[in-house]
């Protein structure tokens, strides 16, 4: 191989906040790297998610379980990008690191399961007796462990950063000096090492959180609507979109019902962007914080709804969970994708030598636990599709296909 020219480092000059996650500042990585000479470590990580396997499954991974046609509903990959394009948005506002905050957003549906949330509540029942499932542990299992690509190493190898974000970003997860029961998956990683998982995560990963809400809340309401699950005249109980559908219509009487959708749900998202921007401001003016350490070791989070929009947000998923998460339409849906995964569940547990052959060799020498901890592995990383088609060829008996 030609030997190349001396090393050449790019730096891009950007202004970061005091209290931004600094590429030079990283904390590293679990196996050492050599860094890169045109990346920085945060950049790396995202470029290393987008190329996992993981990420490629999220695009045949549903959000809501609904039964449709057309190519218009969100899946885990629409979601998750939609996620990054907020969180990106927000964090330039305030100076922190885009590149970290889109890592996060594009690695934080890793965990989940086929079938959304009826899988993983599934595969949590099936798991009782073995420690449990939750996705947010499962996706930090993925990176850490469950990703095969390197030759050094399991895993993506991530930022400390990345790997805390993910661990807790909707918050700290045990006390200073004790912890509570922690989900299999992170209380596994934390043995060798230290994620600090007493204080909350740095600036970046609250951004991405809190864009996640505003992405899947919003999102589903245009689901919803196209699914003909519910109307938009239907939420005029919840204040904040009864407001912005009446300055819609206002503006725009006639309005065909697909561009009244969008026009609806941008506003909403706007509206909510705006009210983060300046309930972030105030608590940052309070706490000038000047460190992304006084951020972790502040008493809440910094990025946040005011009062008014965390409560208007509780409205919206108060009506989503009636109108759409308990539509008979998606109970219906939702019982078949239960029984799907633990009928799955329950065959490989009973018969591991249906697994396929890289994944039965996984079992070998471990106990019940840590058999049933492989099944749960291989069914979480399936997609929708992939879960129908392997229940197929184990159940139905008139298919004897390989």
């Amino acid at each position: 191989m030609q030997e190349r020219p001396g090393p050449y480092r790019f730096h891009m000059v950007q202004r970061y906040a005091p209290f931004a996650s600094k590429p030079g500042e990283t904390r590293g990585r679990l196996y050492p790297e050599a860094e890169s000479q045109t990346r920085s470590p945060y950049q790396r990580d995202r470029d290393r998610i987008i190329h996992s396997s993981a990420f490629r499954r999220l695009k045949h991974k549903t959000q809501v379980f609904v039964y449709h046609e057309g190519d218009y509903y969100r899946t885990r990959l629409t979601h998750s990008i939609e996620v990054a394009q907020i969180a990106r948005s927000i964090s330039r506002v305030f100076g922190l690191n885009e590149d970290l905050a889109e890592a996060l957003s594009l690695a934080h549906d890793f965990g989940h399961t086929p079938f959304g949330h009826a899988g993983e509540d599934a595969l949590d029942a099936a798991m009782a007796p073995f420690g449990g499932f939750d996705h947010n542990a499962q996706s930090l299992r993925v990176v850490t462990r469950l990703e095969e690509r390197y030759a050094e190493f399991q895993g993506l190898n991530l930022t400390w950063e990345t790997l805390e974000g993910l661990a807790k970003h909707n918050g700290p997860l045990c006390q200073p000096g004790g912890a509570r029961s922690l989900p299999i998956g992170i209380s596994d990683y934390v043995r060798e090492h230290d994620l600090e998982l007493h204080t909350y995560a740095g600036a970046e990963a609250q951004v991405a959180a809190i864009a996640d809400d505003i992405a899947y809340n919003n999102h589903d309401i245009e689901d919803g609507v196209r699914a003909g699950l519910f109307t938009l005249d239907d939420m005029i109980g919840v204040p904040l979109v009864a407001e912005v559908l009446a300055t819609v219509d206002l503006a725009y009487p006639t309005l065909d019902k697909g561009r009244r959708i969008h026009e609806t749900v941008r506003r909403l998202i706007n509206h909510m962007v705006e009210d983060i921007i300046h309930e972030t401001a105030r608590r940052l003016e309070q706490l000038d914080p000047q460190t992304a350490t006084d951020i972790r070791m502040a008493d809440r989070p910094m990025v946040a709804f005011s009062d008014y929009m965390a409560e208007q947000d509780r409205l919206l998923k108060s009506f989503l969970k009636i109108h759409m998460y308990r539509h008979y339409k998606v109970n219906r849906m939702a019982s078949k994708a239960r029984r799907v995964v633990r009928e799955l569940f329950d065959l490989y547990h009973a018969e591991p030598n249906c697994l396929p052959t890289e994944w039965f060799a996984k079992i070998d020498g471990l106990d019940e636990t840590g058999r049933a901890r492989v099944v749960a592995d291989f069914i979480a990383g399936m997609t929708d599709s992939y879960a129908l088609l392997e229940h197929k060829r184990l159940f139905d008996v008139s298919t004897f296909t390989l």
